[in-house]
């Protein structure tokens, strides 16, 4: 089990150049590097890593709650699918988050991107990212990667949602590198096939892969998430913290004399009261972005198998 370590700790290291993968580990990861389009200086890779999961870490609410009007006015998603995608949430989150129901919900979710073109998909999120994304970024996020990188460490936002919705974020943020949900494309559109789903343990496997090519040392580096689906990325850093942690993980990090932070700024876009209004209108703005970005951000809320 990772043991805690100061949040300030001076670990060795300095950031590092575009990385260069083989075939088979390139695919594995889904791994999308220069999130920047523009060229970036080259920096003598170090040791010292920091992981930030994406939605509720990074951004107060969800990628699909960020994206998913802009999609919906630009005719991404019909109003039919949208119902489908509201209906297929609620069975999810009602049936509970096992490993086949997850599946099941992923895969009906990805059929739907099929024929969507990527062009599309990557034009509204660039257009529309400062109205939208920019203003539900955590300040106390921000200081953070920028602390990382001050201090010569590598950053790296892991996320379930899709790489064309990632990337935009990350540039804003100036973080290079992105392991994220990868979708099969073919002639410029998706054709519903999740090549890489980047969620549970499957980002652990991701984080090893890419610490074992890159000579990572994962006992002096971090990973900051807030959910317990996110424990076996956790458990794999010398410096797991909780932000904002759900139920689950708030037990395990006390449990386990994790670190736990609370991010504040900015406020919630939706109190819990207006949530509970909007109801299944809710579910469909979070499942159009979960069809174009093939990211499940209710996945993000399951209980992990297993004692709490």
């Amino acid at each position: 089990m990772a043991s805690n370590r100061e949040k300030d700790a001076n670990c060795a290291g300095s950031g590092g150049v575009t990385p260069r993968f083989t075939k088979k580990t390139a695919t594995m990861l889904a791994m999308s590097s220069n999130a920047e389009t523009a060229p970036q200086p080259q920096r003598r890779r170090g040791e010292v890593v920091a992981f930030f999961d994406l939605d509720k870490t990074i951004i107060h609410a969800s990628s699909a709650h960020a994206f998913g009007k802009d999609f919906i006015s630009h005719g991404v998603v019909s109003a039919k699918e949208a119902l489908i995608l509201s209906i297929a949430q609620t069975g999810y989150m009602i049936s509970g988050a096992s490993a086949e129901t997850m599946a099941n919900t992923r895969d009906q979710l990805a059929g739907l991107i099929a024929g969507k073109s990527v062009a599309d998909v990557q034009a509204i999120a660039q257009e529309t990212i400062h109205n939208t994304v920019i203003p539900t970024i955590y300040a106390e996020a921000r200081d953070l990667i920028a602390f990382h990188q001050d201090a010569g460490h590598d950053v790296v936002i892991i996320s379930a949602s899709a790489t064309d919705l990632v990337k935009p974020i990350a540039h804003e943020l100036g973080v290079r590198d992105v392991v994220a949900t990868e979708l099969e494309v073919r002639d410029g559109k998706y054709t519903g096939e999740v090549l890489f789903f980047n969620k549970g343990d499957k980002k652990a496997e991701a984080i090893t892969a890419l610490a074992d090519e890159r000579g990572y040392n994962l006992n002096a580096s971090f990973a900051y998430s807030d959910a317990a689906t996110d424990i076996p990325m956790l458990e794999l850093v010398g410096n797991p913290v909780a932000v904002n942690p759900d139920r689950p993980l708030k037990k395990h990090a006390l449990d386990n004399g994790w670190e736990i932070r609370t991010f504040k700024n900015p406020e919630p876009l939706f109190s819990a009261a207006a949530v509970k209004e909007v109801g299944i209108g809710t579910g469909v703005v979070a499942g159009i972005a979960a069809v174009t970005a093939g990211a499940l951000w209710w996945a993000g809320r399951q209980k992990r198998e297993g004692p709490a």
